[in-house]
């Protein structure tokens, strides 16, 4: 082996060790295993999956939060709306047994009756992330007009073009209700807000009283079957959003796992790398240090 082949082989020899004690002083600095994709070609393919897959859960936890408020709105309109058509019920009953009444009394329940559709009304219009709550999808800013006409999208005959948030790679769930699902027909002319209207009107007529107040029941039942079916995907939605929560932390986990270093083993392993480059160094140093003279003596 000549002299050349010596310093050659040392050399490179030193640039491997170098090259080593730079690589782990990077991932030092860094605090990661992957500067590129060189470094771990298989850690690199895990790391973008999941990745990707954390951008999906982010997403997915943001259809969860708007999907949650929706639902809870809704709820509350609806909890909101039926105290206030009990009250209606009480006001038809008090009418009915009122045969003592004079006309000032039941005109009185009249204008309570019809304060109380207007507010039902309102409620019912109430606007949620820039669109009627009970409208559907419509491009509209009101769900009825002020005579109680159901402006929205889906009449209650026809299926409904659901509004769906997606929770999960494998789920969607609905978080609208339309205005004809949660208080009637309004082809039928026996929604909440002709039934309440025709009760104000008919406050003194005992006989269309009868058949208003079995009507009224009829959307009572109606809205607490809607606010049930609300209840139902607001609980599905809370189960979404731990299963979300979860699946983020295990995400995080494995990401770490994957990309971040051990403090204590890189450590470690800098200083044993940085004992082996010393001892290189020493060993080419002695190896390169005989000259040409000294072979000629």
């Amino acid at each position: 082996m000549t002299q050349r082949a010596v310093a050659l082989t040392s050399l490179q020899g030193l640039y491997g060790n170098l090259n080593a004690v730079n690589a782990l002083q990077q991932q030092l600095t860094s605090g990661k295993t992957i500067s590129k994709p060189s470094d771990d070609p298989t850690g690199t393919n895990t790391s973008l999956l999941v990745r990707q897959a954390m951008t999906g859960n982010v997403q997915q936890s943001r259809n969860i939060t708007d999907g949650q408020n929706r639902l809870a709105t809704t709820d509350s309109t609806l909890q909101n709306m039926i105290t206030q058509v009990q009250r209606v019920r009480d006001l038809t009953i008090q009418a009915l047994n009122g045969g003592s009444m004079g006309p000032s009394s039941l005109g009185d329940i009249a204008t309570q009756v019809t304060g109380l559709g207007q507010s039902l009304l309102a409620a019912a219009n109430t606007v949620a992330q820039g669109s009627p709550l009970f409208g559907g999808v419509t491009s509209g800013k009101i769900a009825y007009d002020p005579n109680g006409v159901y402006v929205g999208v889906g009449d209650g005959t026809s299926p409904a073009t659901e509004v769906q948030r997606r929770v999960s790679d494998v789920e969607s769930i609905r978080v609208d209700t339309t205005g004809p699902e949660a208080f009637g027909d309004p082809k039928s002319g026996k929604d909440l807000f002709a039934v309440v209207g025709g009760i104000a009107a008919d406050v003194n007529d005992t006989t269309k009283l009868q058949g208003h107040l079995a009507d009224l029941d009829n959307v009572l039942q109606n809205m607490t079957t809607a606010l049930a079916s609300v209840g139902t995907r607001a609980a599905r939605m809370d189960i979404a959003a731990q299963i979300n929560s979860d699946q983020q932390l295990s995400l995080q986990t494995t990401q770490s796992q994957t990309e971040n270093i051990d403090l204590a083993k890189t450590i470690m392993n800098l200083q044993m790398q940085q004992n082996g480059y010393q001892a290189a160094l020493s060993a080419t140093a002695k190896a390169l240090s005989p000259s040409l003279v000294d072979y000629l003596r």
